[in-house]
């Protein structure tokens, strides 16, 4: 990918959380690596260094953790068109709290997290982006507190379909159950439920 498909690719991605100038638009898209993952691949690993942020360009994946008993997690999930948990959300002196996982097929883009800092530190529209990216993040991190807290499964998973209504055909079951907060047997009980 050129710079200039890069940027094409890079503005509404950009402009769906906090416009910037075109100048600012350069600044980003000239820090920008492409990175492509198969389904599966982990490309954050936690307990591993990590100074990036990372914009969705095609492709769903997820952020998760590994349970006491060894079991997978799911924190998050990351559509096409979206901005990665920012760095300092993620990481602890560039090491990761958090793996990332393709769940499908997956192109990013990848920016130094210290160069975009930077950025974010001399251009006030990039610094009002990255503070959005950062808001956006705190929102649908309480939202789903509140959700595990105060709704049963079943209105998870309603309030999930909402969210990612086509997620479900797309993605393991057993990914949506972690996120959920349930068992994959819990969860095909509540589709057959909902189905009927």
């Amino acid at each position: 990918m050129n710079f200039e498909q890069i940027k094409e690719r890079t503005r509404p991605l950009v402009n769906k959380v906090s416009p910037v100038s075109e100048g600012s638009l350069d600044l980003i898209s000239d820090l920008i690596l492409v990175e492509v993952y198969e389904k599966g691949d982990v490309f954050i690993d936690r307990g591993k260094k990590n100074n990036k942020e990372y914009f969705v360009y095609e492709g769903v994946c997820r952020s998760f953790l590994l349970s006491p008993e060894g079991e997978e997690v799911t924190i998050s999930y990351f559509l096409e068109g979206s901005v990665l948990s920012p760095n300092k959300t993620r990481t602890a002196n560039q090491i990761s709290h958090l793996n990332f996982q393709a769940l499908t097929r997956l192109t990013v883009a990848s920016l130094n997290a210290d160069k975009f800092e930077q950025l974010m530190i001399n251009h006030m529209d990039i610094r009002e982006f990255g503070n959005m990216v950062l808001q956006n993040e705190l929102l649908a991190k309480v939202e789903k507190e509140i959700g595990l807290a105060s709704l049963n499964a079943k209105e998870r998973l309603i309030l999930f379909r909402e969210k990612y209504h086509f997620l479900e055909n797309l993605i393991s079951h057993a990914d949506i159950a972690s996120y959920l907060g349930i068992t994959n047997i819990s969860l095909s009980r509540l589709r057959r439920e909902l189905r009927e």
